[in-house]
């Protein structure tokens, strides 16, 4: 099998002209001069200006390599320095050379040529334009008409190149890991939502919303998000969080967008926002849908356009930030009851999040359960664990249908924290834990639950309904409103038979049988 060498040619490493060339190290040429590897062939690439020196290598290569046949290419862009143009160029040359790789081994050398040259001809190997090995030439220690430099071979489909691969995908798990603060969640949709993340929060700048119930992780994974990406260096700025429930009035614009002194009564000096505070990094806004309405007009020219007037101010002030949104509202429903923008969400539904509850996760629970342990040794100085018995008895009730979680981890935490503090020893016995137990189902005892169907139903529709199917109704009513989105809803009500469905799609399932009594999910959140 022949052996072709595919290169430019060094304008710099490879010139010289006088007898003195020769005592001098030129990649070209050294290539061609190297004992345990034959090159049959040069295709030596140049620019216009190059022609002479190309044509002296030539003849250099023949005296030192009579083997080898030197056939010289134009591959002459506008501007060398320009990606596109290189590329095109290269790829041109690629497209109409008659490549036989049966019979002819191909070398990309990328020891020559500018950086942007060399940088297009690995993207043309890397994606096989060019069924080639990369080959990069190396000068001697010590200059000497005996030495020739040496050489080396990467194979892009090899396992060197595979292993970096795989070093990229342990990074990407990490990266994951990190994200899940380090739990070893078992939860396959949250495990997928989490890698949906990494892949996002990696290449995008634009908003992100996080839905999901009070007390499930927003904010701790809002900040994860921030902490990741800072590390990536993508951004540089500080993390600001805001709970957008605790903002009424002017303190909300002035909280978010600043003022300057003598905006309104009490405005003594000049204040910059939250919003300008957090420029160059990220700002997470959790229940996002409390925010006054003149407060979401500027939040959405604020979060378009990276500009806003401070209150009281005729110039606008600039800060770049990305925006995290954490709710557990309906938004389509606050739309359509005139509660939220509906420009405001188009701008923020980007990319969605559902943070599922921990009841729909108890798969997780046991996992949760070491972090929390794990956390309170970090904060107090102190192990805990519990005993065997113990342990098994507590699973057993977090795990089981009776316990709602109606706190989410929040509640999970509290749990833990408050056995932890109580063991003695180290260590939670059974005794603590059934006392915890009790508490969590004095503290979870079901109100007397009414859906109040006369409120949603006229009389006469009601009076054709069965006892049977008001009373299916009224569960499903009452699940709806215990839950933040239809979504929840909807797998909490057929958890059972959606494991039995090639495509599940809850949301539509649940719209459709409140149809059939001319109920929809806004009514009923109203």
């Amino acid at each position: 099998m022949k052996t072709v060498v595919i290169g430019f040619l060094g304008s710099m490493l490879d010139s010289g002209g006088g007898p003195g060339r020769w005592e001098k190290w030129r990649p070209s040429v050294s290539i061609c001069q190297q004992e345990d590897l034959v090159i049959d062939r040069f295709e030596m690439l140049h620019a216009r200006p190059h022609l002479r020196l190309a044509q002296q290598l030539q003849e250099d290569i023949a005296a030192a390599s009579p083997e080898t046949k030197v056939n010289l290419h134009l591959c002459d862009p506008k501007d060398p320095w320009d990606f596109q143009e290189m590329y095109g160029c290269l790829h041109e040359f690629a497209r109409q050379y008659s490549f036989d790789p049966e019979r002819e081994r191909y070398l990309i050398h990328i020891t020559t040529g500018t950086h942007v040259a060399q940088i297009c001809m690995f993207l043309l190997t890397e994606a096989r334009y060019f069924p080639a090995v990369l080959l990069q030439t190396s000068p001697p220690r010590k200059q000497s008409l005996r030495e020739v430099g040496s050489y080396s071979l990467i194979d892009l489909d090899l396992s060197r190149y595979n292993q970096i691969g795989a070093r990229f995908a342990r990074e990407k798990q990490e990266s994951t890991e990190f994200l899940k603060s380090g739990i070893k969640t078992r939860n396959a949709e949250f495990n997928q939502m989490i890698a949906r993340i990494e892949r996002v929060a990696a290449r995008s700048k634009a908003p992100l919303m996080l839905n999901g119930p009070t007390g499930a992780g927003k904010s701790t994974l809002a900040r994860r998000i921030y902490e990741l990406k800072k590390s990536r260096h993508q951004i540089q700025g500080e993390f600001v969080e805001v709970n957008c429930a605790t903002l009424r009035g002017d303190a909300a614009l002035s909280t978010l967008f600043g003022h300057v002194k003598g905006a309104f009564t009490g405005a003594q000096t000049d204040r910059a926002g939250l919003l300008r505070k957090a420029h160059g990094g990220v700002v997470f806004l959790d229940e996002i849908g409390e925010l006054g309405i003149d407060e979401q007009t500027m939040l959405l020219k604020a979060t378009e356009e990276k500009r806003f007037a401070p209150m009281g101010s005729d110039k606008e002030v600039q800060s770049d930030f990305q925006l995290i949104a954490g709710t557990n509202r309906d938004l389509r429903a606050a739309v359509a009851a005139g509660r939220f923008r509906d420009d405001l969400l188009a701008r923020i539904n980007l990319w969605v999040f559902e943070m599922p509850a921990l009841r729909e996760r108890r798969e997780d629970i046991e996992p949760n359960i070491d972090y929390e342990l794990e956390r309170f040794a970090q904060d107090n100085d102190a192990n805990v664990r519990f005993n065997a018995e113990a342990r098994r008895e507590y699973q057993r009730f977090a795990t089981s249908p009776a316990a709602v979680w109606n706190g989410n981890f929040r509640e999970l935490s509290a749990s833990i924290m408050r056995m932890a503090t109580l063991a003695e020893d180290g260590k939670i016995t059974v005794e603590v834990v059934q006392d915890e137990i009790d508490r969590l189902r004095q503290a979870w005892q079901p109100e007397q639950a009414h859906s109040n169907l006369e409120s949603l139903l006229p009389a006469d529709q009601l009076a054709d309904i069965d006892l049977f199917d008001r009373l299916q109704l009224d569960a499903v009513i009452a699940t709806c409103r215990s839950c933040t989105t239809l979504a929840e809803a909807g797998r909490r009500l057929f958890a059972a038979s959606r494991t039995r469905r090639r495509a599940v799609n809850d949301s539509d399932r649940l719209k459709k049988y409140l149809a059939r009594f001319n109920l929809d999910w806004a009514a009923l959140r109203q």
